[in-house]
């Protein structure tokens, strides 16, 4: 029988960066949330929350916290080479467990041939979606604003094959911020894809100058053949899969296929989208 004191919306991810923005955000509003998490001790204690155990690949854990549930919000699964798998097995899950919505945390320009390997699987996790017949949200994230510092070598140099192509770097806040306005109002959303991006498409160049200029020091751009790419990579020891996730990250920007702003964060959140150089000064600070 269901709890029926129990909040019908579920949270994952909240003990990353993206959830747990997301169920800040929604605690705030005095909406009611279940924190679905692998370790419900460190989930944030957030009013109107409750926290229980569930793993993407973990059938019965996922059918007992999504018991009585109307409404979900996926993040991904951590990056691994059975992301997919684990994917797939969520949403099967979250179908058989009788939710009406899911809200997918997608990429920019998901594709079976997309040129950033990872965004590969958000693509089939889509398709898994409309398959079951699930009523979604789909939010296609462009590269995170937060992740370009990481780019930066301690050389102060951004090494990778991006050539001139251009991504639209959107904030993880400005995300959390539309994905609760959704989450407050699903039914308005039903069976829509947002792309968020920020308000602008930068090359690597013109990355390189704002976080010089943030920072207050020297960082440049430097383009590597793929084949440099690897090379250069090689030795780090990670499995193939990460290897093609990491070069891909400059590939799929030199495919031209992450430029392009869309206007869905304002139009969700009621505020202009944060550049660039506003996100690496907040994260200073």
């Amino acid at each position: 029988m269901t709890d029926l004191s129990e909040p019908t919306l579920v949270v994952t991810g909240a003990t990353g960066r993206l959830g747990g923005r997301v169920a800040r955000r929604l605690a705030s509003r005095g909406v009611p949330q279940r924190l679905l998490v692998r370790t419900p001790e460190r989930a944030p204690r957030l009013p109107g929350a409750t926290r229980v155990r569930g793993d993407y690949g973990d059938r019965d854990s996922v059918l007992r916290a999504l018991s009585g549930a109307r409404t979900v919000f996926m993040v991904s699964a951590p990056e691994s080479a059975d992301r997919l798998s684990q994917h797939r097995a969520f949403v099967d899950a979250v179908a058989e467990a009788g939710v009406e919505h899911l809200v997918y945390v997608s990429f920019f320009g998901a594709a079976p041939d997309a040129a950033f390997t990872l965004a590969r699987d958000h693509f089939h996790t889509e398709e898994r979606i409309r398959a079951l017949g699930l009523t979604h949200t789909f939010l296609r994230d462009n590269f995170y604003a937060e992740l370009v510092p990481e780019l930066v070598g301690a050389d102060g140099v951004i090494r990778g094959p991006a050539g001139q192509g251009r991504a639209a770097f959107v904030a993880q806040d400005d995300i959390a911020d539309a994905a609760a306005a959704i989450l407050a109002r699903p039914a308005d959303h039903a069976d829509v894809t947002y792309d968020l991006t920020g308000p602008e498409s930068l090359t690597l160049d013109e990355a390189a100058a704002v976080l010089s200029e943030v920072q207050g020091r020297t960082i440049t751009y430097q383009p590597e053949t793929v084949e440099e790419a690897y090379a250069s990579r090689a030795s780090s020891g990670v499995p193939q899969w990460q290897l093609d996730a990491w070069v891909s990250t400059y590939t799929a920007i030199a495919s031209g296929r992450l430029d392009g702003v869309s206007d869905a964060v304002p139009r969700l959140t009621g505020h202009p989208a944060t550049p660039l150089a506003d996100v690496v000064r907040a994260s200073r600070s």
